[in-house]
């Protein structure tokens, strides 16, 4: 008889490996798990985007609700995507919601202390360290445990108002500002928590935003996530999910990031960004041929000008709105 593939695994197997059909396998979790199906992390980034966008047209669609906006015509199948801290936001939002938090004695010294040191490790390094993002994601869920969700968006409103308002990078609000002169959606897409996200993008005018989901029952927080943190592929798991939803053709889609881990995100797009990368994103996005701006000094600054890729995006989304105007109002002048 042919001899068993298995039996040509012979002697010690490495710690974690048990024999299989083609050869020495890992043991995952104390059983054999099924290299071709997704990992426990990728089925956690799966679920966080899908609770993201649904999250996010939730408080959308309340929103158009409670106000009536005049909009030019609209562009239904293109829209923006903003990361949110180092792209829209100058710094960490999660650090300033935390110093309003301290401020109100919610949080003390020493978190904010301890939030601030982590986020300057990463900025540092540009790599998430998971024992970080770990330890993060436990104070942040133990804070909000009990609490009402309506609590933490009045929170994130005075917040805003107070801290906020003011880091907001001009040169990325006016590409925003662009997009949605041309009748496109524009949406922030973040590991903040989605109320949190959706105050700023509610006091910018924008469509919404997609953040972490944290699990609520009645109005209050259980101090369980719904999936994971929405970082790396969990945001584009959450863009892709919107974009099915909202019918938008990623192709004519465009996205903004500071930082590598935002990859996945840039690259579902027709048109990726760079805005204040870090040195891996901008790397990347010189091999890429990516647009890249930098607004973090004076002179960068002064360069605010609009991409080229963008502009005629921006303009071929306009002239496709109007006419689309003008076929459904044919005395439209």
């Amino acid at each position: 008889m042919p001899e068993r593939p298995e039996s040509k695994v012979s002697g010690l197997l490495p710690a974690g490996f048990v024999p299989g059909r083609f050869g020495a396998r890992p043991l995952v979790g104390g059983r054999n798990r099924n290299p071709f199906r997704p990992s426990d992390a990728e089925v956690r980034a799966n679920l966080a985007g899908e609770a993201s966008a649904d999250a996010a047209l939730a408080l959308h669609e309340a929103d158009e609700v409670a106000v009536e906006r005049e909009a030019p015509p609209r562009d239904l199948t293109a829209a923006a995507f903003f990361d949110v801290d180092n792209t829209m936001v100058q710094g960490a939002s999660i650090i300033h919601f935390a110093r309003g938090l301290a401020a109100r004695k919610y949080l003390k010294t020493s978190d904010l202390v301890d939030f601030a040191w982590k986020q300057v490790k990463f900025r540092v390094s540009g790599k998430e360290n998971s024992d970080d993002v770990a330890s993060g994601r436990e104070k942040a869920l133990a804070f909000i445990a009990g609490r009402s969700t309506a609590e933490l968006a009045q929170l994130g409103e005075e917040i805003y108002d107070e801290i906020i308002v003011d880091k907001i990078w001009p040169g990325t609000r006016a590409l925003a500002q662009m997009h949605l002169d041309a009748g496109q959606q524009v949406w922030l897409v973040t590991a903040t928590p989605v109320e949190l996200a959706q105050v700023i993008a509610k006091r910018l005018g924008l469509t919404g935003a997609l953040g972490t989901v944290a699990e609520s029952e009645d109005g209050k927080f259980t101090g369980r996530l719904v999936g994971d943190i929405l970082h790396g592929a969990g945001k584009a798991h959450a863009v892709r999910s919107l974009a099915i939803r909202e019918g938008l053709n990623l192709k004519r889609c465009t996205a903004y990031s500071d930082s590598y881990n935002d990859a996945p995100m840039l690259s579902l797009v027709g048109t990726s960004v760079a805005i204040n990368p870090d040195s891996d994103l901008r790397e990347l996005a010189k091999n890429r041929g990516w647009e890249i701006r930098d607004f973090r000094t004076a002179r960068k600054a002064a360069k605010i000008g609009v991409p080229t890729a963008l502009a005629l995006g921006a303009a071929g989304g306009a002239v496709a709105a109007v006419l689309t105007r003008r076929r459904e109002h044919p005395l439209a002048s």
